[in-house]
């Protein structure tokens, strides 16, 4: 059965193994999160906020599974069984990164990113909605 924690528990295992992969494969710049951190709260760069960043991003990550959980079946699809639920999970990743993507970094941030590294924001929440299916469906958290 799926519940609000697994989507948290879920969010949080989901975003863990993410940021692990940003950690290994990104190019060593801060967040974007970091960014929206320095813009709206801090003062000075994005650099001097990575660890605040790094915490909005987890809290994010936490209440997209949340989202997930209650959005995915609102919409009339199932989240029983692994398969079906890493499906939901990859398409709910791909929203996640048109609308990180288009509204966040472009809109919110004013941010004119490489290609390179938006190819990377994608796969960084396909592993997200991978891992983030994967715990929900196998339901052994709910």
């Amino acid at each position: 059965m799926v519940t609000i924690l697994s989507g948290l528990i879920g969010g949080l295992l989901a975003t863990i193994v993410m940021t692990v992969f940003m950690m290994a494969l990104g190019d060593d710049s801060p967040p974007p999160t970091a960014a929206l951190w320095a813009k709206y709260v801090g003062d000075g760069p994005a650099d001097d906020y990575v660890m605040p960043g790094m915490v909005l991003h987890l809290l994010y990550g936490v209440g997209a599974g949340a989202v997930f959980v209650l959005a995915v079946p609102a919409i009339g699809f199932g989240l029983d069984g692994v398969v079906a639920a890493v499906a939901a999970g990859v398409v709910f990743a791909l929203v996640l990164t048109v609308v990180g993507m288009v509204f966040w970094m472009n809109v919110v941030l004013a941010m004119d990113a490489a290609p390179k590294t938006m190819a990377m924001f994608g796969v960084f929440h396909l592993v997200y909605g991978v891992v983030l299916g994967g715990v929900v469906g196998a339901g052994v958290l709910g």
